[in-house]
């Protein structure tokens, strides 16, 4: 399991770029507003010491998903990662990749955001798309902290009203694109049974090396 594990850490590894530091821009839509609303809120509830006490865990992480994570849209991503193998899954076998998709994203990406501890940097936002299709790129330049320029574009599709992000490219590396990788090669080479085997075992070790259960 160790590309599954490799997966979740770029995963992981988004909400440390995602996290240092307030953002700037010249020019500005919807979409990237959004992007800087998620950032500002997630920003703020690490810098609560109230929250960060260790009995207020729980309600911190419940801060958290519902400032940051709304701004994901788990189904659009679950699909995508899924590829053809989505249209051979029933609605109810589809709620359950959901639900457990968003479980392990949810518990890496918190985690990692609550442990980060950097000094604050700038993300600029260097440009944004919007098609009429109701799609759009909101491009970023973000330096982390080893002061280097890290390139990161958010995908989001617009849909009830709101701005959902169904993936993240990393210096040209698609988030989706990983996931749909793996899945099919687990898929393939086992069965769709074995991917959710798979994915429920890391969500228990997930779970057992934080001792929580939220």
């Amino acid at each position: 399991m160790r590309t599954w594990c490799q997966h979740m850490a770029v995963w992981a590894t988004l909400g440390s770029l995602l996290l240092v530091g307030s953002a700037t821009s010249s020019r500005a839509g919807e979409p990237t507003d959004k992007v800087r609303e998620t950032v500002d809120a997630a920003l703020a509830i690490l810098a609560d010491e109230a929250l960060k006490a260790p009995e207020r865990t729980q309600e911190r992480r419940a801060k958290i998903r519902q400032a940051v994570l709304q701004r994901f849209g788990f189904e659009e991503m679950s699909r995508r990662s899924l590829g053809i193998h989505w249209q051979k899954l029933t609605p109810q076998e589809r709620q359950e990749f959901v639900q457990l998709f968003t479980d392990l994203l949810e518990r890496s990406y918190i985690e990692k955001i609550e442990g980060y501890s950097g000094n604050p940097k700038n993300i600029r936002y260097t440009k944004e798309t919007i098609d009429k299709d109701g799609y759009a790129s909101v491009r970023s330049g973000v330096v982390n902290q080893r002061d280097m320029n890290v390139d990161i574009e958010y995908r989001l599709l617009q849909r009830d009203g709101n701005w959902e992000a169904y993936d993240i490219v990393i210096e040209g590396v698609s988030l989706v694109n990983n996931y749909r990788t793996q899945f099919n090669k687990i898929i393939q080479e086992g069965s769709y049974a074995n991917l959710l085997k798979q994915m429920k075992l890391k969500l228990e070790q997930e779970k057992a090396g934080t001792g929580t259960k939220n």
